[in-house]
C-alpha cells in the first residue's frame, strides 16, 4: 500500500484494522513521528507490536464520552424500569419500577466515559465506586479502587457499568465468577467492548436469575447473530453499538485532530496518548 505522505510528520490513520498496512506506511515514511487514530479503542492494533515503534500514537479516547455516557445512563434507567419487557409485551403490563436514586453504582474504567457518567449520576445521589488501573482518584466518587478490588465490591453493587479499554487483561473481566458475586437485583450495563463480558456466562446468569437485567450497546460476537438467546430475553436491552452518532464522532474527532496538530507544532503534550505498555 503506497500512502503519499510527502513531507508530513503526522498521519491520521482511518483504515480499520490491518495494522500491517500502517506498519508499511511508517516504514516507507520514516519522517512520520505522530499517528492519530479515529477510535477510542485500538485493541486491533496493540497485538501487532506497532506501538513499539519510535512514534507517538494517539487515539480518540475521551472524545466521545458525552454521548456514550448519556447512552449508559439511558440503558441503566431502562433496565431498572423494565422498559424492554414492557415494550415487548403487547398488552397492559404493569411492572413496579426501580429508582436509580441512591443506588450503589460500580464503574469499571476511569477514563472520559466514567468521568462524564459520574457527572450525570450526580442528581441521583448514587454512591459511585470506580475501578481503574491508575491510582488517581476520580472526582465525585466515593472510592477509586484497583482492579484487584473488583470481587470485594461486586456483592454491594446495584448497577455495574463497563466503560474501560479492551486489553488481554480485561477480556472477560466479567465472567461467571463475577456475575455470581453480584446481588440478584443487579443490573449490568456495557458501553465499552463486547468481549469484556463472557457472553455464555451472561446468558446463563440470566437464565438462572442471578442478575435482574442487562443493557448492552456492545456484544461478543458483534453483530450479535439472529436467534441468539440474548435477543429473546425480555430483561435484556440491546442497542447496536450506536451510543454515539456519526455526526458527533466526526465533529469530536476533527476537534481532537485540530488540537493535536496545534499541540504538535507548539511542542505541547498531545491528547489521547496511547501507552505502548498497556496498549490503550
Amino acid at each position: 500500500m503506497n500512502v503519499p505522505l510527502g513531507e508530513a510528520n503526522g498521519l491520521v490513520w482511518l483504515v480499520p484494522g490491518e495494522p500491517e498496512l500502517l506498519g508499511a506506511a511508517l516504514d516507507g515514511h520514516p519522517g512520520v513521528g505522530w499517528v492519530q487514530f479515529p477510535w477510542a479503542g485500538v485493541e486491533r492494533f496493540a497485538p501487532s507490536g506497532v506501538f513499539r515503534r519510535p512514534v507517538t500514537f494517539t487515539c480518540a479516547k475521551g472524545s466521545f464520552a458525552g454521548q456514550v455516557s448519556e447512552h449508559a445512563l439511558m440503558l441503566t434507567l431502562a433496565c431498572l424500569r423494565s422498559v424492554s419487557l414492557q415494550a415487548r409485551t403487547p398488552r397492559w403490563c404493569s411492572v413496579d419500577p426501580r429508582s436509580l436514586h441512591g443506588l450503589r453504582v460500580t464503574i469499571l474504567g476511569g477514563g472520559g466515559i466514567a468521568t462524564e457518567l459520574v457527572r450525570l449520576l450526580r442528581p441521583f445521589e448514587c454512591r459511585v465506586t470506580v475501578i481503574r488501573r491508575r491510582p488517581e482518584k476520580v472526582e465525585g466518587v466515593e472510592e477509586t479502587l484497583p482492579p484487584a478490588a473488583l470481587h470485594a465490591v461486586l456483592p454491594g453493587t446495584d448497577v455495574l457499568v463497563l466503560a474501560l479499554a479492551l486489553t488481554p487483561e480485561t477480556r472477560h473481566v466479567v465472567g461467571a465468577a463475577e456475575l455470581a458475586l453480584l446481588p440478584t437485583h443487579a443490573v449490568v450495563v456495557n458501553v465499552a467492548r463486547g468481549a469484556h463480558i463472557d457472553t455464555d456466562a451472561l446468558v446463563e446468569a440470566l437464565r438462572q436469575n442471578r442478575i435482574s437485567a442487562a443493557g448492552l450497546d456492545v456484544t461478543d460476537p458483534e453483530p450479535l447473530p439472529e436467534g441468539h438467546p440474548l435477543w429473546d430475553d425480555p430483561r435484556v436491552l440491546i442497542t447496536s453499538h450506536c451510543a454515539d452518532s456519526a455526526e458527533y464522532v466526526t465533529r469530536m474527532l476533527c476537534e481532537r485532530v485540530e488540537r493535536n496538530v496545534r499541540n504538535l507544532r507548539a511542542g505541547h503534550p498531545l491528547e489521547g496518548l496511547i501507552d505502548p505498555a498497556s496498549g490503550y
